[in-house]
């Protein structure tokens, strides 16, 4: 059985890709990987990382493009820019709170 690892991140966190030039925030989280063998296998080798770990859903964007994304825990760091996510799907599952911060919508 694979050792689970703790989640690092929570729903609302604004993140930012290690590796590659995206930030987003984190919508939902599985505990291990949970997407399919050809989206792992897609992956280079080189830089594939171990499904024992969390993987979390991103509401995505770079300077171009906004979307969805499922990023292992290794590849996330904290975004402390403080430059709101416009990605457009924002508004339909988060609100601000008071701090800036984003909070799940109840009903979504």
């Amino acid at each position: 059985m694979p050792i689970v690892r703790s989640a690092k991140f929570a729903v609302g966190d604004i993140v930012r890709h290690r590796l590659f030039d995206f930030r987003g925030v984190i919508y939902d989280i599985d505990p291990i990987f949970a997407n399919s063998e050809a989206w792992y296998e897609a992956i280079p080798i080189d830089i594939r990382p171990p499904k024992d770990q969390p993987f979390y859903h991103l509401l995505a964007e770079n300077s171009e493009n906004s979307y969805v994304a499922y990023v292992s825990q290794q590849n996330l760091v904290p975004d402390d820019s403080e430059i709101p996510v416009s990605h457009p799907s924002i508004e339909q599952l988060f609100h601000k709170d008071s701090n800036g911060g984003y909070q799940l919508r109840s009903r979504h």
